[in-house]
């Protein structure tokens, strides 16, 4: 149904576009006389996005009424909508004064007697004819004449985006950031509007206006095919084949030997790829190898000051602690302070913080910082917000993300610590190392200052970065840089099974004892339908025991399905934190948020300071009116309270049950995890290994123990291809 009308008021304008206002109908274009009848002339209440809102402005709006399920009303709901044109003297008069710049109720009044209905034609076909208006000056004509035009190319812009398929929300989201160059950017560089819309919506708007096999589009999908092989399969380059196999099947483009053969020749000639034997990499990746080779070298090979009686220091620092470090720990502890670059790797209670304390306490001992020295000389980092938190936890000091530390600035992507602008601080400790990426790492050690001791802590055996490469592996089988592995266990009770079944998670050798009903374990039993439910009295039971959501966590492989991330939080929201009077609620989608709410950040947000994987709570959800109606939720991250509507809401999840990468850097007290078949393909064996090694004090398994078996047995995800390691012992050869 398509509907001509005027806004007469704004109800609601969201920054995203979203909007409610009441609509006067004017006239039903292609409907019936029953329905012209019923509401031409009246006011409806329209719903939709709509870029830059104008109260009193003539708009077509294309839709259907829909039922209000919350206000039990009709409401036009409009997935299309442009600006009718003034063409009577009362609609141009009206918009001269409430939308041309320069134009007064006087003036406009001028115009319209003067020019008449067809005044901002006339006006727009030479502005000098508004030299015949009495009093008006120059300056003032070209007020004028530029803001009739912007108007109408403003107009037409998001009218020509929406056609092309485009949403109205998406149309203004692109207008937004390429303003004047918008009409530039969608006819001659489309697919650079892959940084405000995903890919995948860029490349189908385009197969439907434009030839799919022209040049741009070929360019543009074997980029992003080698982009999506990097980011699937974890590896830094791709093969011929693979980048053939990935055009077809995402992008539908089939290219024969040459033709593809061609394109990656234009691609090398323009400094796109880089190609070695029969690897191809992206820039990016290639040059982030090399780097990375250069800067560790030039590291190791620098002079630090050595720190001697290092023994003796221990031995006081155990003295001091109460506590009895040994061989192996002491080795460590003294590796670390003593190399340039050092790493220390083991599984679950195997003692990673206590060296990490222990590395720290000796350094400030050592050196004689003050209080207001160990910033400057000491930086404790982490790829994610909780695993920094846990370190500032167990050494007293401040530590923070790798983001943070080298100030990332969001909207260009950079950071403000680079290769021009480095760090000051002497002693660097990356924690959760195996989750850095090598871009990330890459640009962590464009930054640290050549004199710096760099000890990287991790578990090599868990899930690798959600980013292309293989940092911590590579480093360790290149035998270049000290490395300690620890494989004694030290944590929890002599009767706490936990660690052992991580370690033989991670031999692949699981004995029938991972059946048995242990202090710390239990492994619930049942088919997958009654998963949910299993879960659900486990969760009451904890509440009895006074464990609390922020003490249990549930951990998923997947999100979809009856017992996927989803769905779980929909049931552990109504256990944990159900409706009540008292208790504020936003509706978005089929999603409620409701203060109390535990909830997870899903992207770095360097400004408000809260990262990917932060846990928070929802303490407060408003309605402010002015400037513009506007729900803020008020989320508190241990303290950091960040707002945020409903754009940024995108960036925020339901954190009752959360995926097992999400729970990478963190540990939880309690942690219930779904064993079902419909996971099999997702249940590998580091992913059960990293989903275990998060339960500190108790792990409950629920559902099939012959899943669960075999994905131990399964080491799928085992090896991604890099050449880092082959890189690092050419650059120190």
């Amino acid at each position: 149904m398509t509907l001509n009308g005027k806004i007469t008021k704004v109800i609601y304008q969201g920054e995203s576009g979203y909007s409610v206002f009441l609509f006067r109908v004017k006239e039903i274009v292609d409907e019936n006389e029953a329905d012209k009848t019923k509401i031409s002339g009246k006011s409806i209440t329209a719903v939709g996005n709509i870029f830059d809102l104008r109260l009193g402005a003539l708009l077509e709006l294309t839709g259907e009424f829909e039922e209000n399920a919350k206000y039990g009303k009709e409401q036009f709901s409009f997935k299309k909508y442009c600006y009718i044109k003034p063409n009577t003297k009362e609609s141009v008069y009206e918009f001269l004064v409430s939308f041309v710049e320069g134009c007064g109720e006087a003036t406009a009044k001028k115009i319209v007697d003067k020019f008449g209905d067809d005044a901002l034609n006339i006006i727009k076909e030479n502005k000098e004819n508004l030299e015949l208006i009495d009093g008006i000056t120059p300056d003032r004509i070209n007020r004028i004449y530029r803001s009739i035009l912007n108007f109408d190319k403003n107009d037409e812009v998001i009218l020509r985006m929406q056609e092309m398929g485009f949403s109205v929300e998406e149309s203004s989201r692109i207008f937004q950031k390429y303003k004047d160059d918008s009409e530039y950017i969608l006819d001659n560089e489309f697919y650079e509007i892959k940084s405000v819309i995903d890919f995948p919506k860029v490349d189908n708007v385009y197969v439907r206006n434009h030839d799919p096999y022209s040049e741009d589009r070929i360019f543009a999908c074997t980029l992003q095919a080698l982009e999506d092989n990097a980011f699937q399969t974890g590896n830094t380059y791709s093969t011929k084949e693979e980048l053939y196999n990935c055009l077809a099947v995402m992008y539908n483009i089939k290219l024969g030997e040459e033709e593809l053969t061609d394109i990656i020749d234009i691609l090398l000639q323009n400094n796109k790829i880089v190609i070695e034997e029969s690897r191809i990499y992206l820039v990016e990746y290639y040059e982030a190898e090399i780097s990375i080779a250069k800067n560790l070298r030039i590291i190791s090979n620098n002079k630090i000051k050595d720190l001697k009686n290092v023994d003796e220091k221990i031995e006081v620092l155990e003295q001091a602690l109460g506590i009895e470090y040994d061989e192996l720990q002491k080795k460590a502890i003294k590796e670390a302070i003593r190399s340039n670059v050092s790493i220390v790797s083991g599984g679950p209670g195997t003692g990673k913080t206590t060296i990490i304390n222990a590395i720290v306490r000796l350094y400030i001992d050592a050196f004689k910082l003050s209080p207001t020295d160990i910033a400057e000389n000491i930086a404790l980092i982490a790829p994610t917000g909780r695993a920094s938190k846990k370190m500032s936890q167990s050494t007293g000091l401040p530590a923070s993300t790798i983001h943070r530390y080298l100030k990332w600035h969001k909207e260009t992507d950079e950071f403000i610590y680079n290769e021009y602008n480095k760090t000051m601080q002497k002693l660097v400790i990356v924690d959760e190392a195996s989750m850095v990426d090598i871009l990330l790492f890459n640009s962590l050690l464009k930054a640290l200052s050549k004199g710096v001791r760099l000890v990287l802590v991790g578990d090599s055996f868990q899930l690798p970065s959600v980013g292309p490469g293989l940092v911590l592996n590579d480093l360790i089988k290149t035998d270049l840089f000290t490395y300690i592995p620890l494989t004694r266990i030290y944590r929890q009770s002599e009767n706490s099974y936990i660690p052992y079944l991580a370690k033989e998670i991670k031999e692949c050798d699981l004995q029938e004892e991972y059946l048995d009903k242990k202090d710390d374990y239990n492994f619930i039993r049942c088919d997958s339908k009654s998963v949910h439910k299993k879960i659900e009295d486990i969760i009451n039971i904890a509440k009895r025991k006074n464990i609390d959501e922020s003490s249990l966590q549930v951990l998923v492989p997947i999100y979809k399905g009856d017992n996927g991330i989803d769905n779980l939080n929909k049931i552990l929201q109504e256990i944990y934190n159900p409706a009540r009077d008292e208790r504020d609620e936003l509706i978005i989608g089929d999603v409620t948020y409701r203060e109390g709410d535990k909830v997870l950040q899903l992207v770095n947000d360097p400004d408000n300071n809260v990262y990917n994987g932060d846990i928070g709570y929802i303490e407060g959800i408003s309605i402010l009116t002015k400037p513009r109606k506007k729900e803020i939720v008020s989320i508190n991250f241990d303290g950091n309270v960040v707002d945020y509507d409903r754009k940024t809401l995108i960036n925020i999840k339901h954190a009752y049950a959360m995926s097992v990468h999400k729970s990478q850097g963190s540990e939880f007290d309690h942690v219930v995890m779904p064993i079902c078949k419909e996971f099999f393909y997702m249940l590998y064996n580091k992913l059960i290994y990293t989903a275990v090694s998060r339960a500190k004090k108790s792990l409950i398994l629920v559902g099939d123990a012959s899943v669960f078996y075999q994905g131990v047995l399964n080491r799928y995800s085992s090896e991604r291809k890099t050449t880092l390691k082959e890189r690092l012992e050419k650059e120190f050869v």
